[in-house]
């Protein structure tokens, strides 16, 4: 029998060394074992493995199994043992091949897992998270290890934030990181826009990153005419940041996005005058020196902006190319000077009056002369700066302000004002009832925390009567006695734990009777919530109430006659404190129910008048009302 075992042990070892050769990660092995073995030991996973195999061989073939049987070692107990010893030889080589199958098989997939995506910080995959960093060696290593589909695929993937890896790059100023990763793009992927409206070229020109803007505008010149939400192309949106080594490169590239105006009606040259940038309004008015007569859709020039802020060498730069430009007016007829008035720019005033040829007792539309909206507005400073200049009133003028002219203006401030306090009252709307929304969860969240507490009172309630009624004092009797039996209480026949009985029997039953309901009922709808939490609370209150007079009932067994005034003292102080407390939650209760009675009458009250002043005063009774920091129910 141990011959045949000898053969089957050969057959299984020329079966298994074959099957290792085969394998797809040995591909190109020698084939001689020799070389094989070291091969196998220049592998990572091998280290500390490689004697095994050898040193195990050698002890397979020492092993006496594997030649000829000794004659001593004929009996059954001596194959028995040669067995075992095989079947661990056998366990320990299946051990090591699955060692070496799992490390080939992940020396197969590494590669691919690199590639895998890896979300971090704002959903970021692990290239966005290397183009924030501008680790350029890391990015060439992702791009040359994805294939030409793939690599397409993973440079048009988003954030939660909707931020492509080059948006990511141009966020951050890495231009190199840039320009590799527009080897592989096409417009279409360059140009996305992020959640908030941006591209890559806009984001890059908001934070003035002019190499950056140079790779994309050099590989994709049109996206210098992109827009973002508003209609504002990046032109824009460096004007308005003050960057003017970017406003330069924008014109260079492309001198028509002067002309693009945004939604409201704006050019460039209105953003840059509103913020006070001096240089980049000179850059602007040197490209295309009539954008200063463009208006916006209020009918303001760029002149108009110029005076709100408080750059007088802007205002200068925008008068010098044409000086008519101050007598433009915009819808209500105001012009430069009527605006600088009406903002108080004591010093734009003064720079405005400077310049020769403008008019001074020009009139709006409402037929009032600077002086006059000067006077009105109490600015003293102002008054004496206009008289000096020679400005007078429009009475004085002989045009005295027209009074249809005048109603028309009053209308039209007052359907301004009511308009812009509609605005308001429905973002305030809108606040209120997200404030609503949190308050509800919190209520929902303190109704839950009171039916917890319920069920734990309760259980506890039930806990301690029903200890209770088997500990009472004086014990019970132990052996058959004339008028009792075994087990009844010596204190059985007397009137107070008779009291002390029935309430803490009722305490008792009654605590249980919530747990089952709490048990058993699932609540969902909030009004229903309410409802059962009103009713196991008043149900609680009784358990209470109970199980305190059957507590003082029985104290007056347990002092005795000598001391009975400690029982009246403790019903005294236990009777104060739970009527009290029970009354005072009563007050509370019907003080809550009071309240809830009057929001439903405004509601009510709301629902037939959809008026302004009604719908604000619901509002803030349901902030005040219905949603307390603390009510009883």
């Amino acid at each position: 029998m141990s011959e045949e075992l000898c053969k089957h042990m050969e057959k299984q070892s020329i079966l298994r060394a074959p099957r290792l050769e085969k394998f797809p990660s040995f591909n190109g092995m020698p084939e001689k074992p020799s070389i094989k073995h070291k091969t196998m030991k220049k592998h990572l996973s091998f280290r500390g493995v490689e004697e095994k195999p050898s040193s195990m061989r050698g002890v397979m073939e020492k092993h006496p199994s594997f030649h000829c049987p000794p004659e001593n070692q004929t009996g059954s107990s001596g194959l028995m043992d040669k067995q075992k010893n095989f079947r661990g030889l056998m366990e320990k080589q299946k051990s090591i091949r699955v060692v070496m199958e799992r490390q080939l098989s992940f020396i197969g997939v590494s590669e691919k897992r690199k590639n895998k995506e890896s979300p971090g910080k704002r959903g970021d995959l692990q290239l966005h998270l290397t183009a924030r960093a501008g680790n350029l060696s890391r990015i060439k290593e992702i791009l040359q290890n994805c294939d030409e589909n793939d690599l397409k695929q993973l440079l048009l993937k988003q954030n939660t934030e909707g931020e492509t890896p080059v948006y990511a790059a141009a966020e951050n100023g890495h231009a190199m990181v840039v320009r590799e990763m527009l080897k592989h793009m096409d417009f279409e992927a360059a140009s996305i826009i992020a959640n908030n409206g941006y591209d890559p070229l806009h984001v890059a020109a908001k934070q003035g990153h002019l190499e950056v803007l140079k790779e994309l505008l050099c590989k994709f010149p049109n996206l210098a005419m992109t827009t973002d939400l508003s209609c504002s192309t990046a032109l824009h949106t460096a004007a308005t940041q003050g960057h003017v080594d970017v406003v330069n490169l924008l014109l260079e590239t492309n001198s028509n996005l002067v002309q693009i105006t945004r939604n409201n009606g704006k050019t460039v040259l209105h953003s840059a005058a509103r913020m006070g940038h001096l240089d980049i309004v000179k850059s602007l008015l040197n490209k295309d020196p009539g954008t200063g007569f463009r208006t916006d859709k209020k009918g303001q020039t760029a002149l108009h902006m110029a005076v709100k802020g408080q750059n007088e060498d802007i205002i200068l730069e925008l008068v010098k190319p044409d000086p008519a430009v101050l007598s433009l007016e915009d819808n209500k007829g105001n012009t430069a000077l009527h605006i600088a008035i009406k903002k108080g720019r004591t010093q734009n005033a003064r720079c405005l009056l400077s310049v020769e040829g403008i008019k001074i007792n020009a009139t709006n539309k409402a037929g009032e002369s600077p002086l006059d909206i000067a006077e009105k507005l109490g600015n003293a400073e102002l008054v004496s700066l206009l008289k000096e200049a020679g400005a007078t009133n429009s009475k004085e003028n002989g045009r005295p302000p027209n009074p249809a002219k005048q109603l028309k203006q009053t209308v039209s401030d007052i359907k301004h004002e009511v308009q812009s306090q509609l605005q308001q009252t429905r973002q305030t709307g809108v606040k209120v009832q997200r404030i609503a929304k949190k308050l509800k969860k919190l209520h929902i969240n303190g109704l839950n925390n009171a039916i917890n507490s319920a069920t734990i009172v309760a259980v506890l309630i039930a806990t301690v009567a029903f200890a209770a009624i088997f500990t009472v004092p004086g014990q019970y009797v132990e052996e058959k006695e004339d008028g009792a039996s075994p087990g009844q209480a010596h204190i059985g026949d007397k009137g107070p734990f008779i009291v002390f009985f029935i309430f803490d029997s009722l305490a008792l039953f009654i605590s249980l009777a919530v747990v089952v309901v709490q048990t058993s009922v699932v609540v969902i709808e909030e009004k229903a919530k309410r409802q059962l939490v009103f009713v196991i609370n008043k149900l609680m209150w009784l358990a209470c109430l109970f199980i305190s007079i059957a507590f003082v009932s029985l104290t007056y067994i347990v002092v005795g006659k000598e001391y009975m005034w400690l029982a009246v003292c403790a019903t005294v102080i236990g009777g104060t404190i739970m009527l009290t407390t029970i009354g005072s939650m009563c007050y509370c209760v019907i003080v809550h129910r009071i309240e809830e009675k009057k929001l439903r009458d405004i509601r009510r009250a709301e629902s037939r008048s959809r008026s302004y002043s009604m719908s604000v005063v619901s509002d803030s009774e349901i902030l005040n009302s219905e949603y307390k920091r603390m009510y009883a129910l």
